[in-house]
């Protein structure tokens, strides 16, 4: 999402500093007014785990100093917020006053910021922070719920370039994937324990007892292998295809019927606001920011955590009733358009023109 910003704030004739260990892999090409600075981590013998905040926050301090930063958009409090603390102290010692903008998108307060050793840090920097922002109201209000934070946190959706999704099915790649007409159901996520990528095994199954289907799993991660043997030994191989990691998410989207999302949790659900860019209706839990995306019995459809039956029966509802197949598609891209780039990305330049208005009225 950084990236995609970025790029949209360039567009707009802005000048982006990325500041990160590695380019990102959707920065692709020459932009004129974009520019990448790496983060170089020394090794030594003395230390077992290389000090990389330190060397963001020296890196965050050398391209202030020389390329005229306006301010800092630091995305997730650890460890990007507390090194942009620090190198806004260092050069507030050469006279520069520059304002820290905080993104919070989800494992950085729900899971490792939560832990005692790293809560403190994650507490003082975020308040330290000249404005804070969330990806949803829920993980606003769950950053409130577990920390002690004194400010104002504004939510600014995440968002989709609803023209990139849209896209008329490729006929050959459909025929592929689905040469006998079967339904295509898609999940696509890091194949961690949190996204449950089982759950999406089993209701595919109970699919498949009823209707002809293929399922696309598109991503990876460390479960991946338990999911392989999970389809070999349920007899699914045949049906299902492991696809890995994909960037051109539109074209696979673009060929599928329905989305599973059977997450524990999801601060957002940005996967699943793509499936409704694309026109895909969505399968998902009710857990996090997934309700304020994913509009029941609109959308798609929602269920508790683990209600793989639910799922299944909500599935097979929507691909065996064309009217509601066909309503729910466009309610999906309606849905999608509210969080369009084009409405999210103005939202961050009000904030940063505040931010920045107020360093000049101190000043």
């Amino acid at each position: 999402m950084a990236t995609e910003l970025g790029k949209a704030l360039s567009e707009k004739g802005h000048n982006i500093h990325f500041i990160t260990y590695q380019q990102p892999v959707r920065l692709g090409g020459f932009h004129t007014n974009i520019f990448y600075h790496e983060v170089r981590v020394p090794t030594y013998p003395l230390f077992d785990y290389p000090p990389y905040e330190t060397a963001l926050g020296s890196t965050m301090v050398d391209v202030i100093m020389n390329n005229k930063l306006d301010l800092l958009h630091v995305h997730y409090a650890i460890p990007h917020a507390s090194a942009a603390y620090m190198a806004r102290q260092i050069v507030a010692r050469q006279g520069i006053d520059i304002p820290v903008v905080t993104t919070l998108h989800g494992t950085d307060i729900t899971l490792v910021g939560r832990d005692k050793t790293y809560s403190p840090v994650v507490t003082f920097s975020i308040n330290e922070s000249s404005a804070i922002t969330a990806v949803s109201k829920n993980l606003r209000d769950e950053t409130y719920k577990n920390f002690e934070i004194e400010k104002e946190i504004q939510v600014i959706y995440n968002f989709v370039d609803v023209k990139r999704f849209d896209k008329k099915p490729v006929t050959p790649f459909r025929q592929v994937i689905a040469p006998n007409g079967e339904k295509i159901i898609a999940h696509a996520s890091n194949f961690r324990p949190v996204k449950r990528v089982e759950d999406v095994i089993k209701v595919f199954a109970q699919i498949r007892e009823q209707i002809p289907a293929k399922l696309l799993l598109i991503g990876d991660g460390p479960e991946r292998s338990k999911i392989e043997d999970l389809c070999r030994h349920g007899a699914l191989c045949e049906d299902v295809r492991f696809l890995g990691r994909q960037e051109e998410m539109e074209e696979i989207l673009a060929i599928s019927d329905l989305f599973l999302l059977p997450s524990e949790y999801e601060s957002f659900g940005l996967v699943a606001l793509e499936a409704m860019a694309a026109q895909v209706p969505v399968i998902s839990t009710n857990v996090g920011g997934l309700p304020e995306i994913n509009i029941e019995g609109k959308t798609g459809f929602l269920s508790d955590i683990g209600n793989v039956n639910k799922m299944a029966a909500d599935s097979l509802r929507i691909l065996q009733n064309p009217s509601l197949f066909e309503s729910m598609k466009e309610n999906a891209l309606a849905q999608a358009r509210k969080f369009d780039i084009d409405k999210i990305v103005p939202q961050y330049e009000m904030l940063y023109q505040r931010v920045t208005d107020k360093v000049i009225l101190h000043q």
